[in-house]
């Protein structure tokens, strides 16, 4: 009986490139009406957060953040602002990596996961709320 080998030295763990491309593929999978929320947002894959992010929460592990939205506040937004930033969902690369490690979840749905609580918290959405969300993207 032949023993099936994994060649472990060609293993590789996703890119920020190909990470970027699993998560543009969960975010096309979210609600069409949970998108619609979000306008022009960019997903940014990063290997960490920025020292100035984790000061700003108070987190001192970089491990310990795996996503963060940047945008301006609802009440602060206006159509008449000169030149508006996109709204941003940052991914980091590493956290993100050193959790899928530690559970039984797929990296999709990690990463679906994260982008529906990133999202779904600048819009003041409930947990209950999120929770459907990603029940109907993964389902």
């Amino acid at each position: 009986m032949a023993k099936s080998m994994i060649e472990w030295k060609r293993l590789e763990a996703p890119s920020l490139a190909e990470l970027e491309a699993i998560a543009d593929d969960a975010y096309s999978r979210l609600p069409a009406r949970f998108r619609a929320l979000t306008g022009d947002l960019l997903i940014r894959v990063e290997d960490f957060p920025t020292d100035e992010v984790l000061d700003s929460l108070g987190i001192e592990s970089p491990f310990d953040l795996l996503g963060l939205y940047s945008g301006i506040d609802l009440a602060r937004k206006s159509v008449s602002d000169v030149t508006p930033v996109p709204d941003m969902v940052f991914l980091y690369r590493r956290p993100i990596i050193d959790y899928w490690a530690e559970h039984e979840e797929t990296l999709g749905a990690i990463l679906t996961h994260v982008l529906v609580h990133e999202i779904g918290h600048h819009f003041g959405l409930s947990d209950a709320d999120m929770e459907r969300i990603e029940a109907e993207a993964v389902g």
